[in-house]
C-alpha cells in the first residue's frame, strides 16, 4: 500500500510538538555519516567479511500477522482502543488474538494518568497471548528510559499518585534524597532495581521479527556493530539494579531510543543510511514511533521506514492507528469511529 506522506508543514509541526523532549546531556554526539558508495539493495545478506564485524542479533520468527502500536503515553482509553482495532483484546481487556504478535513501541507511559495500568495490562496480555499461541513484545522508549533515570518531568500529578503504596518500593532509599516527597513514590517504583524498573528490564529497546525491525527512535549501522542484542542486556543489567550505568550509546540524541533521523522529514542521506542499516540486518523494513505523524502512520525511503506514533495519547489529540504486517504486505489500520 502507497503511504500517505506528510507535507512539510506536518513535519515541521512534528518536530516542534516533539522538542521538549531531550535526553539527560552527556555529550553532543556527532551526526551520524552518510553511507558512503551505492545504495545497497534492502534485505540483501551481508557480505562473509561484514558478518564478521558484527554479531547478528536474535531474530524472532514472524507468525502470519503482526500490529504494531505506536506511543500511547500514559492514556488507557487509547490503548484500549489500538489493542481492539488490531483484534487482540475483547470488551473486558482478555486476549483474544489467537496467534497474533502485538508489538508496542514503547513510550507507554508520561503525559497522561493511566502509566501503570498500561504498564500492567501489556504485562498481562504477553502471558494470555503466549497461553493462547500469540505474542505481546512491549519495549522500551525514551520515556521508560526517562523515568528509570528518575527524569520525571513528563509525569502527571495523576500517575504519581498512582504509584503510591505500590508493594516493593523503598522511598527511604539515599538515592532519592532529592526528590520532592509528592514524587518519591513513583521515583522509588522506577528506580534501577525498583518493581517496575524490574518491569522494564524484561523488554527490549530493539527487536527483529522476520524481517522487520522494530525500535522507538531508529538504529543506524553503529548500533549494529555495537550489538543489539548487547544493547538490550545492558539495558535490562542497568533497569533491574545488576549494572551501575547506562550506556551513553543508549542516551545519545542519535541513541536508539532518541533518533529522528528517519521519523521527521529524512532527506537523501538518511534513506541511504537506512538502507545501509537494514542490509546488515538482512531486513526490509524498520518500524518506529517518537515522532508524531499528525495525519497518521506514514512511510518514507520507499517503504524502508514505517512511522507509527500517531499522537493518539489525550495529550496530543490525535486518532488511534495500527500497523499491520502480514508477509510483504504492510497497511495502517484507524480505529473506526
Amino acid at each position: 500500500m502507497h503511504a500517505r506522506i506528510p507535507s512539510l508543514a506536518v513535519a515541521v509541526v512534528a518536530l516542534a510538538l516533539t522538542a521538549c523532549d531531550k535526553p539527560i546531556p552527556e555529550s553532543t554526539p556527532a551526526k551520524p555519516p552518510a553511507a558512503a558508495g551505492p545504495q545497497a539493495s534492502p534485505g540483501a545478506a551481508p557480505s562473509a567479511s561484514a558478518q564478521a564485524a558484527f554479531e547478528q542479533p536474535k531474530r524472532i520468527a514472524a507468525p502470519a500477522r503482526i500490529v504494531a502500536i505506536g506511543d500511547v503515553h500514559g492514556d488507557l482509553a487509547a490503548t484500549r482502543t489500538a489493542l481492539r482495532t488490531a483484534g487482540a483484546i475483547d470488551e473486558k481487556d482478555h486476549w483474544i488474538g489467537k496467534d497474533l504478535m502485538v508489538v508496542q513501541t514503547g513510550d507507554e507511559i508520561d503525559r497522561g494518568d493511566a502509566d501503570r495500568e498500561i504498564v500492567d495490562l501489556f504485562e498481562r496480555l504477553a502471558d494470555e497471548a503466549k497461553a493462547a499461541g500469540g505474542a505481546v513484545i512491549a519495549m522500551n522508549g525514551n520515556h521508560e528510559v526517562m523515568n528509570v533515570q528518575l527524569d520525571l518531568r513528563y509525569v502527571t500529578d495523576g500517575s504519581f499518585k498512582d504509584f503510591e503504596g505500590v508493594p516493593g518500593i523503598t522511598t527511604t532509599d539515599p538515592r532519592l534524597a532529592r526528590v520532592p516527597e509528592n514524587e518519591k513514590a513513583r521515583a522509588a517504583a522506577f528506580l534501577p532495581g525498583g518493581p517496575y524498573a524490574k518491569k522494564l528490564a524484561k523488554r527490549g529497546i530493539v527487536a527483529v521479527v522476520g524481517d522487520t525491525v522494530f525500535v522507538h527512535g531508529g538504529i543506524s549501522p553503529k548500533h549494529v556493530r555495537y550489538g543489539l542484542d548487547r544493547m538490550n542486556r545492558e539495558v535490562s543489567a542497568w533497569m533491574d539494579g545488576t549494572a551501575r550505568d547506562l550506556p551513553g550509546l543508549i542516551t545519545a540524541e542519535d541513541g536508539p531510543v532518541w533518533l529522528r533521523r528517519y521519523s521527521a522529514a529524512p532527506g537523501p542521506d538518511d534513506c541511504r543510511v537506512l538502507a545501509e542499516t537494514l542490509t546488515m540486518l538482512s531486513a526490509k523494513r524498520m518500524v518506529v514511533g517518537h515522532t508524531p505523524q499528525r495525519g497518521g502512520i506514514t512511510s518514507a525511503c520507499g517503504e524502508q521506514v514505517w512511522r507509527i506514533d500517531v499522537g493518539m495519547s489525550k495529550h496530543y489529540g490525535g486518532k488511534p492507528e495500527v500497523l499491520e504486517i502480514k508477509g510483504a504486505e504492510v497497511r495502517p489500520i484507524r480505529a473506526e469511529p
